[in-house]
């Protein structure tokens, strides 16, 4: 592609509302533009970039027998209410109404559809296994669409679902796509990592997710540097270290009069927030109970999700004033009556801890959560902290900030069996059909490759994804012998599939190196009258910007030298 004939459109400047790199780069280089929030047209030099991604995937897919589907993208809600997920999105779903009044919506993931054919289709276990794959947009009304393409309303995914007649032959197709998954981001250029995950909506057993780490990324990953383990902070396993408070041994009442959070009664105390109760009441099922955390840890939604189910939430202000007789702020287990106290894991085996004393400007100190609080239950619903101790090696873990690419799950036979999906096994009996599903982010693939690989100046492309392989930069192009050397190289790559750019433009020199840096090309290749003149042109690494000379008549091996070591 010659640079005066495409549509590149680059900025000099970070736009001012793009915070993370990944999406300035991406604007800059001109691969994406805003139309609404949360929703992106891809430009020609993006949408490269994406193509690439898919022949990658497509070819991995195809390799461990996935066949390729294009589902439709509206479903009718009749369809999702067979699961009950219709309501379990919420507003996350895109709900409409067609013009003869039926409801439907736009299909945030596709397992639903992928049951409506199986059990239309599947009679016996001689039709299983199967692998069910598509690349299709999805839609979900995310509340705060953020980070440019890694938190939008529209998205590209690969999702694939695998269908079984039992949990060996499920556990087969799990492991198929983790390497499948293991093969995609290796050949996209990605330093990569698999973590234990939650399966949240998606329900059923096992599941994985496989993670760049990030501080652009939204998930939050407890990460063991000693003995490799991984996992997502909602789930993550650890261990407290023990804290126990000298400074009080026995029941006191403290006085204080503006001081309500555990900030300011530890500044207030001069002690440490691992001294402190956190005490948080909650309605479950529409009754009263207190929750206790040590002061230092948060409470982990996921946890409280697994342990009381989806009917629970936190109590209003004048709720926790009827109920302990004090303000938020204030309260605490000891004197507490008429309520169920849940005691986290983080309190036990320590004493002497401070917390409310269910009496406006006064605390408890000198809790011992075994002895002083009657306990209806330990439960496990802390948030890991950095710096708690492994599980597996104890040695320190180190939370880190992660962007998702892909996750997958053992569904088991959680949508199959409330579609009446099923088949007959060998001895003629109706089993319900084993399902896995397995999604990656086809955009978040491209933000991450760019968070992982930049520079002050723009992108370091270096791998299959890379939108070209070589960038021709003529230092005058309207000047003859420059003009006919660059033209001969473009063509003679272009000849031998080579994808290659040609700056054509009528620019000073600075303001197409510029933008070469931006685009971050593999590889560069400069032509200037000085070097000309001896038959010789530049040769240049866009990623560690490395700078050889080269006869004009070896560039063309010493390119495919460089992109064979390159994959």
């Amino acid at each position: 592609m010659k640079l005066s004939k495409a549509f590149i459109p680059t900025l000099k400047e970070n736009p001012s509302d793009a915070v993370v790199k990944s999406h300035q780069f991406m604007l800059r280089s001109g691969m994406i533009r805003l139309l609404a929030a949360g929703i992106y047209s891809h430009l020609p030099f993006g949408w490269r970039i994406l193509k690439k991604i898919q022949i990658i995937i497509r070819e991995e897919m195809d390799a461990i027998g996935g066949q390729e589907f294009h589902l439709p993208a509206i479903n009718p809600i009749e369809t999702w209410n067979e699961t009950g997920r219709a309501d379990d999105f919420g507003a996350e779903m895109f709900k409409f109404k067609d013009r003869k009044s039926r409801d439907m919506c736009l299909a945030p993931t596709h397992e639903e559809v992928i049951c409506s054919i199986a059990r239309g289709e599947i009679r016996s276990y001689k039709n299983l296994p199967q692998i069910w794959y598509q690349i299709q947009n999805k839609f979900r009304d995310e509340p705060r669409p953020r980070s440019g393409v890694l938190r939008t309303r529209q998205f590209l995914m690969k999702d694939s679902y695998s269908l079984d007649a039992d949990k060996d032959g499920l556990d087969i197709s799990y492991n198929k796509h983790s390497q499948a998954y293991k093969s995609i981001f290796a050949r996209c250029g990605l330093d990569f990592f698999i973590v234990s995950a939650s399966s949240g909506l998606m329900g059923g057993s096992g599941s994985q997710e496989f993670m760049v780490e990030s501080e652009a990324g939204e998930d939050t990953v407890a990460l063991c540097d000693n003995c490799g383990y991984a996992s997502n902070a909602e789930i993550a396993e650890f261990k407290i270290t023990p804290f126990t408070n000298g400074n009080y041994t026995k029941l006191e009442e403290i006085y204080t009069p503006t001081q309500k959070t555990i900030d300011e009664v530890s500044e207030f105390l001069t002690l440490p927030k691992q001294s402190f109760i956190k005490s948080l009441v909650y309605l479950i099922d529409s009754k009263p109970v207190m929750i206790l955390i040590r002061g230092d840890y948060d409470l982990n939604e996921s946890k409280m999700l697994s342990t009381f189910g989806n009917k629970y939430r936190p109590a209003e202000n004048d709720e926790i004033l009827n109920i302990c007789g004090a303000n938020a702020g204030f309260i605490g287990p000891i004197g507490i009556k008429d309520i169920e106290i849940y005691v986290d894991k983080s309190l036990l085996e320590q004493k002497g801890f401070v917390s409310g004393a269910n009496k406006d400007q006064y605390h408890i100190a000198g809790i011992d959560p075994q002895v002083d609080i009657k306990i209806k239950q330990i439960v496990d619903v802390a948030l890991v902290n950095d710096g708690d101790i492994c599980a597996n090696c104890g040695k320190v873990l180190r939370i880190v900030r992660a962007i998702e690419l892909g996750h997958i799950f053992k569904l088991g036979t959680k949508y199959s069996e409330s579609m009446n999906a099923t088949f007959l096994d060998r001895n003629g009996k109706e089993n319900p059909i084993i399902m896995g599903s397995y999604g990656i982010g086809i955009e978040r693939i491209v933000a991450a490759f760019i968070e992982q690989n930049l520079d002050e100046n723009g992108i370091c492309w270096d791998s299959e994804i890379s939108p070209y392989q070589v960038h021709i930069i003529p230092i005058n192009y309207k000047n003859e012998k420059i003009g006919e050397a660059s033209n001969t190289l473009y063509e003679d790559l272009l000849e031998i599939n080579i994808d290659c750019l040609l700056d054509d433009r009528d620019f000073s020199p600075g303001f197409k190196f510029r933008d070469a840096d931006l685009l971050g090309i593999p590889i560069h290749i400069i032509i200037g009258e000085k070097n000309l003149q001896n038959n010789m042109v530049e040769f240049k690494f866009r990623k560690n910007n490395k700078k050889e000379i080269f006869p004009f008549g070896s560039i063309i091996p010493e390119i495919k030298k460089a992109l064979s070591c390159q994959n």
